[in-house]
C-alpha cells in the first residue's frame, strides 16, 4: 500500500491520535472506519429515501413476496 501525508490541524491531529489510542487502532486505521461507516451512513439514507418514495405499483409487487415469508397482512 502506497502511504502519503495528508496536513491537518494540531487540534484533528490531536483527536484522530486519541481516537486511535482509545480504540486501539492505527490512525490510519481510524480514519477508514470512520469513513466506512460515514459512506454506510449516506447509503442508507439513500435508501431509505428510495424507500418512502415507492409507490403504489412498488408495494403491490411487494406484498405476494412478502406474504410468501410468513408476513402477516395489516387487514387480518
Amino acid at each position: 500500500m502506497n502511504m502519503t501525508t495528508i496536513k491537518v490541524s494540531t487540534e484533528l491531529r490531536d483527536r484522530i491520535k486519541c481516537g486511535s489510542k482509545e480504540r486501539g487502532l492505527p490512525a490510519a486505521r481510524l480514519i477508514e472506519s470512520l469513513l466506512d461507516a460515514y459512506e454506510r451512513c449516506r447509503r442508507m439514507e439513500s435508501f431509505d429515501r428510495a424507500f418512502r418514495g415507492a409507490d403504489a405499483e412498488y408495494w403491490d409487487d411487494f406484498t405476494p413476496w412478502d406474504l410468501s415469508e410468513g408476513a402477516v397482512p395489516d387487514d387480518v
